[in-house]
């Protein structure tokens, strides 16, 4: 309970406070006033009061009072013509997560919209009923429950930028073992966060405040190299913009040329990813000419292309095609007599504000109406609300899946592609035939086996390039594998594959856990199975039997713990020297896989990836069933990986010769005496064919082999000399039909 002495301190504290931070105050309504006469003064003044009362007795790490990040935070909302209501969620962003008011309070003081953009921005602290969360795990949340309250409000993100970019400019009192952490995360998320809704102006300085933390010496290197070329950079883009401002004069052309040094992160990565020297100093720089009409655009390029040598390769034109961030702009590469090459970027003045605004610049200061149609601000979310789909309904995500899943959709140079109807579709730089077929609809790409570009088949690995006229070619019997992960391109593709790979292993799981339990159940003489196994499931917080027995078969939950849950007495383990022999059954030995230097150990070779001598092995201990081998990049054992206990080293013998079954999925023409000339090309290297199918489908045949090898070299040169028969177009080895479950779309 506050005393009046403690109020009386508050108040004294608060009005001292107003002295500091009322004359800020008053240049962030005059900044609005430029913009928008007729704003909400009163929604600020009363948002500003709050904010300042709510951080009274907070400090940041500078020493500076905690309300100076807020109102600095308002302020750069003002710079980006945002509305009266974004910018009082700016002045309150923080008061929920760092002060003792709650989001009903925030609600019921200023309406549900300043809450909603307020609560987006707060941090994931913890989740109620859960157990405590990992920092990457939290860090995910976040980030889900800010494009979730973007998906609904997109001020949301706004304020987040113009939060990260103050934080970014105050760093230096964050200490130091924090700094790097937060630069990355700058760099890798914030700032391509920011490119891909087009906010270049906050891209570039966010990614140059990162540089200057994750890699000080070389930022403070390289501003110093760029500071001692500034004259003659300026004299150097002097001569190039002059002739261009006559001619356009000459041709009554009202526009503004300038020059524009790219940014500092910009020319590192240049230096150190593509390998440019620094004395290119004429590809550090870009020329911009801003006009008044769609149509100048186009007459602006042809004069250019007349004063200088155009270098047609690198000619772009994102005015006819935007890009998937909205931006819009004619891009050309020239050359002047010296051979310096220089870009020049020719835009008209709205499509420079999106170019640096991005998705705040569809946003009008009118109080929160969209500037155009919405299905321009809808555009640029529907990667949002796609990547979130894919996580509907899971109270905590997968923190590595998720982050990951983001950052493939925030690193994007595009490709545009054609359906054979005409339609253009979206993708990716390199983005391969199965990324193309899960865009067009998720049972395509489940069941995609190749495809025709511009009328010529190609495998699944095939990097697509723009202008490529794409028909995905499917198979019901085809399904996807772990190899597909190595390639594809898209979160969607990645998503859609891993759930299925998932969805196999549960199976797996479950017939395995099966196997144990109907064992041990059998041994012990335990009747009514499934009653005990109800029991027991509810006993131990499991959603029912199937995700029960997935546990025990994953080696997740051990038979004692069942017994124990249905009050039966616990099995007597035979005794034995260690805790590896009590776990293993000395019985069957299979001879080409030795287990970590042990003898008469019982291996089965497992069924859903039919590993060969010379994959890269994994063993996995089952309690009475000994140890199964998979191979690692098996989707079986990427969750089991991480269990020491449960996981052990083998090698294969290499002097045994026994056989093992593989499956490999065949597409090619169909054409006469095509499975003749396969089998012909199998019998070269003596092996056993098991099964052999081919099946005609739009002049393509699709098959299935099953053959019996010794090891993976014999395997890869199976697999060279079925890629040399005349019209086979691609070999992939596949987990086999009897391991897999049809996927519904």
């Amino acid at each position: 309970m506050q005393t009046m002495d403690t109020i009386d301190t508050s108040e004294k504290l608060y009005q001292k406070l107003r002295e500091k931070f009322d004359p800020t105050f008053d240049q962030l309504l005059a900044n609005i006033r430029t913009y928008n006469p007729g704003f909400n003064e009163d929604l600020l003044t009363r948002a500003y009061q709050f904010g300042l009362w709510a951080h009274r007795n907070q400090n940041r790490q500078s020493g500076e009072p905690y309300f100076e990040h807020c109102i600095n935070v308002a302020l750069i909302l003002t710079e980006m013509r945002m509305d009266s209501t974004t910018i009082a969620a700016g002045l309150l962003h923080d008061v929920v997560e760092d002060t003792g008011y709650t989001h009903e309070e925030i609600e019921e003081e200023f309406g549900a919209q300043i809450a909603l953009l307020v609560d987006g921005v707060t941090k994931i602290t913890e989740i109620s009923g859960r157990k405590r969360l990992s920092r990457e795990s939290r860090q995910a949340e976040t980030f889900r429950k800010m494009l979730l309250s973007m998906a609904k409000d997109v001020r949301v993100i706004i304020i987040k930028f113009a939060d990260r970019l103050h934080n970014m400019r105050t760093l230096q009192h964050v200490p130091s073992k924090s700094r790097i952490r937060i630069a990355i995360e700058t760099r890798d998320v914030y700032a391509p966060l920011a490119n891909r809704f087009g906010m270049a102006r906050i891209k570039s300085e966010l990614e140059d405040l990162a540089f200057k933390y994750f890699d000080n010496k070389s930022f403070v290197e390289l501003k110093r190299r760029v500071n001692q070329k500034k004259e003659e950079r300026e004299s150097y883009i002097k001569k190039i913009i002059q002739p261009i401002e006559e001619e356009l004069a000459s041709h009554d052309i009202s526009a503004s040329v300038f020059g524009r040094p790219k940014h500092l992160y910009s020319i590192y990565k240049k230096i150190h990813i593509r390998n440019k020297p620094f004395e290119e100093i004429y590809d550090l720089l870009a020329i911009r000419i801003i006009v008044e009409k769609v149509e100048e655009c186009y007459y602006v390029l042809g004069l250019i292309h007349n004063l200088y040598t155009p270098v047609y390769e690198r000619f772009k034109d994102y005015i006819a095609m935007a890009k998937i961030n909205g931006y819009q702009s004619l891009h050309t590469t020239v050359m002047n007599k010296e051979g310096h090459m220089v870009e020049a970027q020719i835009r008209t003045a709205h499509m420079h504000r999106v170019a640096e605004m991005g998705i705040a610049a569809h946003w009008r200061y009118k109080e929160g109406v969209p500037d155009k149609k919405k299905d321009d601000i809808e555009q640029q979310l529907s990667w949002v609300r796609q990547l979130l789909d894919q996580y509907k309904g899971k109270d905590v995500v997968d923190a590595q899946d998720f982050l990951e899943s983001l950052k493939i959709d925030l690193y994007q140079d595009e490709t545009f592609l054609f359906t054979p109807e005409g339609d253009v579709v979206r993708l990716p730089l390199d983005s391969t035939p199965v990324d193309f077929a899960f865009q067009v609809h998720s049972n395509i790409g489940m069941h995609c086996i190749g495809a025709k570009v511009n009328g010529k088949i190609v495998p699944l690995k095939h990097h697509l390039k723009s202008g490529d006229m794409v028909e995905i070619i499917t198979s019901p019997n085809q399904h996807p594998s772990q190899d597909w992960l190595t390639f594809v391109k898209t979160s969607k593709a990645r998503h859609h594959i891993r759930r299925y790979l998932r969805e196999i292993q549960f199976e797996h799981s479950i017939k395995l856990g099966e196997e144990i339990i109907t064992k041990y159940f059998r041994k012990f003489k335990i009747k009514n199975a499934e009653d005990k196994l109800q029991e027991a499931a509810a006993k131990l917080n499991f959603d029912n039997i199937k995700v029960l027995k997935a546990a025990v078969g994953r080696g997740e939950v051990s038979i004692e713990k069942i017994f124990s849950a249905v009050s039966e007495a616990k099995p007597q383990e035979p005794k034995a020297a260690s805790l590896l022999q009590r776990i293993l059954t000395r019985n069957k030995n299979h001879s080409a896989v030795r287990v970590q230097g042990m003898d008469n150990i019982m291996v089965h070779i497992g069924r859903c990836c039919q590993p060969v001598p010379g994959d890269d092995i994994l063993g996995y201990i089952t309690r009475g069933r000994g140890v199964t081998i998979h191979r690692r990049a098996c989707p079986n054992m990427q969750s089991l990986v991480d269990k020491k206990d449960r996981t052990i080293q083998v090698h294969w013998t290499v002097e045994v010769e026994e056989e093992f079954k593989v499956q490999l999925s065949l597409l090619g023409e169909d054409r006469k005496n095509l499975i003749r000339d396969i089998a012909q090309a199998l019998a070269k290297h003596d092996i056993n064919i098991l099964n052999l199918e081919i099946k005609s489908k739009d002049k393509l045949g699709i098959g299935k082999l099953i053959i019996e090898v010794k090891n993976l070299p014999q395997l890869t040169r199976v697999i060279n000399s079925l890629n040399k028969v005349k019209g086979i177009i691609s070999v992939e080895r596949v987990e086999p039909a009897s391991s897999r479950r049809p996927q519904q779309a």
